[in-house]
């Protein structure tokens, strides 16, 4: 079992090596002194392993508790891997949604000071915004506000 100790006191090497805790955590201390947690397990007849962060950010005792639910989700034979993905997509997409929540109620606040054919066209806008502010390989880009809003907003009411 890993110690705070023997964690601290670890030495880069010349090679990668694992410190060894209980079911399969360890800890990767890499040449260039990096630590790093990773849990290995096997589902479905395959090895595979999960990454859970980077010494001291994350502490021994959070390693652990992150193996220990993961290890729960294994036991409900569902992959913790593919469970994270989803978490992190999940994030994703409620992220989107308050998006398009804040414009539209922008767009509610200011349809005012705009022509009404202008607002439909913003309006219609809204849902394309903000399914185009992802890249090709799915990351969020920079979603700014439309620089014709930002001229319409600093405009006194």
């Amino acid at each position: 079992m890993l110690t705070d100790i023997k964690i601290r006191t670890a030495k880069p090497r010349l090679k990668s090596y694992k410190l060894t805790d209980a079911n399969r955590l360890h800890l990767l201390v890499t040449p260039a002194g990096g630590k790093l947690w990773r849990w290995s397990y096997s589902f479905d007849g395959k090895q595979k392993g999960m990454a859970f962060g980077a010494w001291p950010k994350v502490s021994l005792a959070e390693a652990r508790l992150k193996r220990d639910e993961a290890a729960a989700l294994l036991d409900e034979m569902r992959d913790p891997a593919t469970a994270k993905k989803l978490k992190k997509e999940e994030a994703l997409e409620a992220s989107r949604q308050t998006f398009e929540r804040v414009a539209r109620e922008w767009f509610e606040t200011n349809k005012v000071r705009s022509p009404p054919t202008h607002r439909s066209r913003r309006r219609r806008s809204i849902p394309r915004r903000s399914a185009s502010a992802r890249d090709r390989h799915g990351r969020s880009g920079s979603i700014g506000v439309p620089s014709s809003a930002l001229r319409h907003s600093a405009r006194p009411a």
